[in-house]
């Protein structure tokens, strides 16, 4: 007769998190989130860790528990806003495709610039200026990591690229066209408004919505017009 195995048996996957570790985990994110609103408003030299410390409530030193230091959280900053940006493009490439799954490339490429209009200047949109305009302030470790994970974000755009400089709608090599679609749609953090709904015509340009944007970069760096390629 076998004696019954009384031993405890261990839960499979991995422990659940402790409400101290989850209250972690939300507090670094806070103060993601509150360095990246202060970076992109004021700079990264002239934020203080104190000033982050105390938009979301911390003691002047609560930061050095979750960065080492104001550089780690400025990698931080970025790497999320970087993260955030390639997986809503893998879902708004997602989505167009079963929508539509013989879409064009003019479409596609329709679709990659509105999304990053809207991550460059939509609800949320403090984490991807940061990075460009601060990016010089990280070490050349730092440095590479966002390479590759901006790398990873542009990825999405060759293939595009490349369908519409074969089929003659794109001139310029792709390579090159990447590089200055990037910076035209990158400097509009520049001079960017919000649509005002008393924007005179003189204002109109600064003030066009997000669509109005797309629409006009690709009548810009797009040889067929929109009502005859889509």
């Amino acid at each position: 007769m076998t004696t019954p195995d009384t031993t405890t048996k261990r839960a499979r996957g991995r422990p659940k998190k402790t409400e101290d570790e989850r209250d972690d985990g939300n507090r670094r994110q806070a103060l993601i989130s509150a360095a990246a609103q202060l970076f992109k408003l004021k700079g990264y030299d002239a934020t203080s860790t104190r000033e982050i410390a105390t938009k979301v409530g911390m003691q002047a030193g609560s930061p050095f528990y979750h960065f080492g230091n104001k550089q780690d959280l400025l990698l931080a900053v970025m790497v999320e806003g970087m993260k955030q940006a390639i997986a809503r493009q893998h879902r708004v490439l997602d989505a167009l495709l079963l929508q539509a799954p013989h879409t064009t490339p003019r479409a596609r490429l329709q679709a990659l610039v509105r999304h990053h209009f809207d991550v460059l200047l939509g609800p949320d949109s403090d984490f991807i200026p940061v990075m460009l305009y601060e990016w010089r302030s990280l070490n050349p470790t730092q440095s590479q990591a966002i390479t590759a994970l901006k790398d990873d974000y542009e990825a999405a755009w060759i293939p595009v690229l490349q369908a519409l400089h074969d089929s003659g709608d794109l001139r310029a090599p792709v390579g090159l066209a990447r590089l200055m679609i990037f910076g035209a749609l990158n400097w509009s953090v520049q001079w960017y408004e919000a649509p005002l709904a008393t924007a005179n015509k003189r204002q109109a340009a600064k003030h066009a919505t997000l669509d109005d944007l797309t629409a006009a970069a690709l009548d810009l760096f797009l040889m067929t017009p929109a009502a005859q390629s889509l």
